[in-house]
């Protein structure tokens, strides 16, 4: 959500460190970031680490703040940095820089870009000629493609012949799952069509997305990087509205991305290939997911 900020900055020749949860790090690689803070999220180690980093940072006095939280805020503003960021939650009392969300209703990755922008017209940086890019891009690393080459050989797959599935996501919206609740039917009607079908979720989730689809390929897990890689790497996706839906934008997978209990319109992928089935209050159902899968399997 955040990388035609990160583009911005670099066009600008603004100097900048990305402080995110370690995770990041990898999936950033291909960017050439030089600075990067990895944080906890736990407040008080956040606090910790952020003083800390300024002993040997002395030269950065300012922070954009791009999650709409209030622990963010109070974790910059109490390890010393001054900041920008939205003015609401209670937040304004722990900015330099409160900035007003515009009133309109705003795609995630609009309302990230419009915060910057303001944040740099605050600072005096000139920065109405940037315009937001209709896709995002990630570059990907030849090491990072090489793992999910290498990852895809153990599973026994092939570039190009398989679906990649995403099961899982966590968290809620508004305490409703964010889980499409058929991708089990789906995958054993795609399997007895000869499709093979695959999954590679993180360690944590591994479990979870067995029980899910007990019969899917299973792919061991990678950094970030990697299974972005691996995403380019698949005929097509198929995941939940979360972070893997994000990731497929980034790189330029082919996908499909499913809705329930969000809406397409703010956190859908910001990529205008994606193919968004479902919307806010009703899931798609098997069928209307095997129909739009159908046409990248014609030659098949």
């Amino acid at each position: 959500m955040s990388l035609p900020v990160l583009d911005m900055l670099r066009r600008l020749n603004i100097p900048f460190t990305v402080g995110a949860r370690g995770w990041a790090k990898d999936l950033l690689t291909g960017l050439g970031i030089e600075g990067f803070l990895p944080l906890s999220g736990r407040l008080i180690e956040n606090i910790v680490d952020v003083r800390d980093w300024r002993k040997t940072h002395p030269q950065y006095r300012r922070a954009l703040i791009l999650p709409d939280s209030f622990s963010s805020a109070l974790c910059f503003r109490l390890a010393g940095l001054q900041s920008a960021g939205w003015r609401d939650d209670g937040r304004s009392l722990l900015l330099r820089w409160p900035l007003h969300k515009p009133t309109e209703p705003l795609h995630a990755v609009q309302s990230s870009f419009s915060l910057a922008k303001q944040a740099l017209a605050a600072w005096g940086i000139e920065a109405q000629p940037q315009m937001l890019p209709e896709r995002l891009h990630l570059p990907l690393t030849k090491p990072q493609t090489q793992r999910a080459h290498d990852h895809l050989s153990a599973a026994g797959l092939k570039a190009g012949e398989f679906v990649l599935i995403a099961p899982t996501a966590t968290g809620t919206h508004q305490g409703q799952g964010k889980v499409w609740p058929q991708f089990d039917a789906f995958t054993r009607i795609l399997q007895n069509n000869g499709v093979r079908v695959a999954m590679c979720p993180p360690m944590a989730e591994q479990a979870a997305a067995l029980r899910a689809v007990p019969t899917a390929d299973l792919i061991n897990p990678l950094p970030l990087g990697g299974f972005c890689a691996l995403a380019r790497l698949a005929k097509l996706v198929i995941c939940n509205d979360s972070g893997v839906s994000h990731l497929c934008a980034a790189v330029g997978a082919k996908q499909i991305t499913l809705f329930g209990v969000t809406d397409p319109a703010r956190t859908g992928p910001w990529n205008p290939e994606s193919i968004n089935l479902g919307e806010l209050g009703r899931w798609p159902t098997v069928g209307e997911v095997v129909q739009r899968t159908q046409p990248f399997f014609v030659s098949q």
